[in-house]
């Protein structure tokens, strides 16, 4: 099925007026000569500093200078907000309008920044959240339903921050309008009079509508094929604003999916993106890269698909911890390591319940990190329950429901489960069930042959009982493992568990179905390091004892008289 075919059509759908929040009368309408003179008046207020960096940041829109307004955006603007507006929101655009010449482009882009910084910084009121979308409406219709494409450059972290920040402002609204015991009488009857703000169908419809007018689907789906780009492109997917506006919205639909349940979706909107590919769009920003590992690995992790999902948490997990040292200055790298860190409750989630080896360093970080919740999780009962649900609600994304709650009923509204609550208990009933794995495994690997009531006497259970759950072990242990990089819904069935065993009548016979890690390797290794390390050493002592027992080449010269 086509789900682009649905949401194909005139972006103006998504923007129909709504009432405002400051409507004013026409007698309190203030004398136009009057605003202008404030708007003026407003401008000078605002520090030189700040009025140079908005002076440049409107040239280089405008003469297109996409390395400098790199600059600009990721370095100045920061530096800037944390020094005049670190508990304050940026000039209002009013006044910003008498700088720039009134440029209703630069504007609204500049209106961008602005609510973005309140939502980072400050607490976004109703009437802010209500404007910041009618202002992402505006941008978004200019790009989708201009005759051409609008002469316009940006680089691909603000591109990818756009689309990033309009998903996470919708996901903030959702959230806020379905905890209507926390709304006063006035915002509910607002929410009531404009439902369609932040509407789901809304958002999907600019997601879907940036991807069809940049035809970034077919130039993916030629590329790997080999024919001609630019052809398949088009007269706007040519263009890197609409090629990468298109290609971020397909990482973005990835989030949207996985934060309203559809994981299946989820990884089928990426049928044209090679996650093993290192030069693939979405590694030239770190924030994409990292966001689309972590969504791929949660919705495998959610479908029951364990390898598949510590298999994606261990690859950019491995990439985070290797480029660390070169992020430190970057805009998003705060956020990137909470990501990472989310990644690793995951991750140990995903290895406690379907036992598999990663790499050394993963694994030193999970045994730092996670050691104590594993040891619980591998022991199962309620405790390891509550050890899931306490990682699972850490790590997951934010959900949210995709239909407004029943304002004329409040009580029965109020009363409903929330989306993160109703995930949970679809995850645990689940892992419930894939708990009999790291259980029985943690006796298994100890012995090569036992019989089923020794075992049954260790985990007192019934010997009835524990035959069907070795059952079961054998049948959980066998899962969909993806085995080609574009399709990631596709794979074949594989054992991931490195124990295998036989049942013949009463006895259980045990074997190890891999290798087992060669430790000489790496003790042989690591002796080299440290005799590497005392030769060292001692060549430093040898020379620092030759130094101090030289004497002196300059001795202290009597004073000549004159």
């Amino acid at each position: 099925e086509n789900f682009d075919e649905e949401f194909i059509g005139d972006i103006d759908a998504v923007v129909d007026n709504y009432v405002n929040v400051d409507e004013i009368d026409e007698g309190e309408m203030v004398d136009e000569e009057e605003l202008i003179m404030q708007a003026h008046s407003g401008a000078q207020s605002i520090p030189d500093q700040v009025r140079r960096f908005l002076g440049h940041l409107h040239r280089n829109m405008k003469n297109g200078n996409v390395n400098d307004l790199l600059y600009n955006y990721e370095n100045q603007f920061v530096r800037l907000s944390d020094k005049y507006y670190a508990k304050t929101s940026w000039p209002e655009p009013q006044y910003v309008a008498a700088l720039v010449g009134d440029d209703g482009l630069f504007l609204t882009l500049y209106r961008e920044l602005y609510y973005r910084h309140i939502y980072s910084r400050l607490h976004p009121s109703l009437e802010t959240r209500f404007r910041s979308f009618e202002n992402y409406c505006d941008l978004f219709n200019y790009i989708l339903n201009s005759d051409g494409p609008i002469d316009l450059e940006l680089p691909s972290q603000w591109l990818w921050d756009i689309v990033d920040e309009f998903i996470y402002q919708f996901q903030s609204f959702c959230t806020h309008r379905s905890r209507v015991s926390k709304r006063t009488p006035e915002e509910i009857a607002l929410l009531k009079e404009n439902s369609q703000v932040w509407n789901t169908y809304s958002v999907l419809n600019v997601l879907y509508s940036l991807i069809q007018k940049s035809n970034i689907n077919q130039q993916l789906l030629v590329s790997k094929q080999g024919g001609d780009v630019i052809e398949a492109a088009g007269q706007f997917g040519v263009r890197p604003l609409y090629k990468m506006l298109g290609y971020f919205s397909i990482i973005g639909l990835v989030r949207v999916h996985c934060m309203l349940g559809d994981y299946t979706l989820a990884l089928q909107t990426l049928e044209n993106i090679e996650l093993g590919n290192n030069r693939a769009l979405f590694t030239r920003v770190t924030a994409c890269h990292v966001t689309v590992y972590y969504y791929v690995g949660f919705a495998y992790l959610m479908m029951g698909r364990y390898a598949d999902a510590i298999q994606t948490f261990a690859h950019i997990l491995t990439f985070v911890s290797r480029t660390k040292q070169y992020q430190q200055r970057s805009l998003h790298f705060d956020a990137v390591n909470k990501k990472a860190d989310q990644m690793y409750a995951l991750l140990a989630i995903a290895i406690s319940l379907s036992p598999v080896r990663v790499d050394e360093n993963i694994h030193s970080h999970l045994r730092e990190a996670y050691g104590d919740q594993q040891h619980k999780i591998q022991r199962g009962g309620e405790e390891a329950i509550d050890v899931l649900s306490e990682l699972f609600l850490f790590s997951c994304p934010k959900f949210i429901m995709p239909n407004p709650p029943n304002y004329d009923d409040l009580e029965t509204a109020g009363s409903l489960m929330e989306p993160q609550g109703y995930q949970l208990k679809t995850f645990l009933r689940e892992a419930r069930l894939q708990l009999v794995v790291p259980t029985l495994r943690s006796f298994l690997k100890l012995y090569t042959t036992m019989g089923l009531d020794r075992l049954s006497t260790f985990l007192d259970m019934d010997p009835a009982e524990l035959r069907n759950q070795l059952i079961v072990y054998k049948q959980r242990c066998r899962q969909i493992k993806c085995t080609s990089g574009s399709d990631l819904l596709m794979g074949e069935p594989v054992s991931t568990t490195d124990l295998d065993f036989a049942l013949q009548e009463d006895m259980i016979f045990i074997a190890e179905s891999r290798v087992g890690r060669r430790y000489a390797d790496w003790f042989i290794r690591n002796t080299n390091k440290i005799q590497d390390l005392i030769s060292n050493l001692e060549t430093r002592q040898k020379t620092f004892i030759a130094n101090a027992s030289k004497p002196k080449e300059e001795q202290q010269q009597p004073a000549v008289a004159a």
